[in-house]
């Protein structure tokens, strides 16, 4: 899977840095959901989205717990709803 970076500042391109995982598991989860849409019944599918969810949550809130505004930044370029 590949990923473009321009969405994360020049400065934290590293793949290991908070908000480029939040960036790709952002645009994991788009892609699962958009699959679930035309696989109804595909729970395998269902529990790894849940999981994506949840992982993508609890790096939000440690961005959110070391830079609030880091935290208003990403969610405002990814456009989530928090």
């Amino acid at each position: 899977m590949t990923v473009k970076k321009e969405n994360v500042d020049s400065e934290k391109q590293s793949s290991g840095s908070s908000e480029f995982q939040i960036t790709v598991f952002t645009k994991r989860i788009k892609n699962l959901t958009e699959h679930l849409k035309l696989n109804k019944k595909d729970h395998n599918t269902r529990r790894g989205l849940m999981r994506l969810v949840g992982k993508r949550k609890k790096l939000l809130s440690y961005i959110k717990r070391k830079s609030n505004e880091r935290y208003e930044s990403i969610v405002k370029s990814l456009g989530l709803r928090r």
